[in-house]
This record gives C-alpha cells, structure tokens and sequence, in this order.
C-alpha cells in the first residue's frame, strides 16, 4: 500500500467486460513527509470516489482484487481510500 495524488483520468470506452462502468485515474505515488512525487504516474481503479488532487491510499497486487468494485477484476492498482490527514512522528504533514 502507498499513498498517491491523483492526476488525472484516463478515459477507455472499450475494455473488458468486468471494468464496464469503473473509473479510472491517473495516480502519482508520493512521499508521506511533503506530499512530493516519487515516481511516474500508473492507472488504478478508483473503488472509493476519489477525485484530481487528492491524496489516496493504492493497493496494487493480488490484493488490488479484493474490494467489492474490482473483485475477480483485471486490475494491478486500487485506489482503496480517500485520505483526509497525515500525522508522522506527532507532526501533522497533510490535511486535506
């Protein structure tokens, strides 16, 4: 699980029947501390309504499968959870 901010959306009108009517973003995994990119962006499947700039929680693996809106889905990457605060070492470093 790490976090990310959302990006972006990524529009396909022709996917596999199981990903009919799923949302798809656009995520960039970033550092818990600043909120700063770690990385280039991948698509997750949003199970939770998560919208552009927001800070999420993705889960990617076999475990990406495991919520109600992707279950025995093709997916790699969930965005699982909306976060709304980060506290590290009694500093609070994000609030949405």
């Amino acid at each position: 699980m790490f976090l990310a901010k959302v990006v972006g959306n990524v529009v396909s009108t022709r996917k596999v029947e199981k990903l009919t009517g799923s949302k798809l973003l656009l995520v960039e995994p970033v550092d818990f501390e600043k909120q700063q990119s770690l990385g280039p962006p991948l698509v997750a499947v949003d199970a939770v309504g998560a919208g552009e700039g927001e800070i999420v929680l993705v889960v990617q693996g076999s475990s990406a499968r495991l919520t109600p809106a992707t279950e025995s889905s093709p997916v790699d990457a969930t965005i699982m959870a909306i976060v709304d605060f980060i506290d590290l070492a009694g500093t609070q470093t994000f609030r949405k």
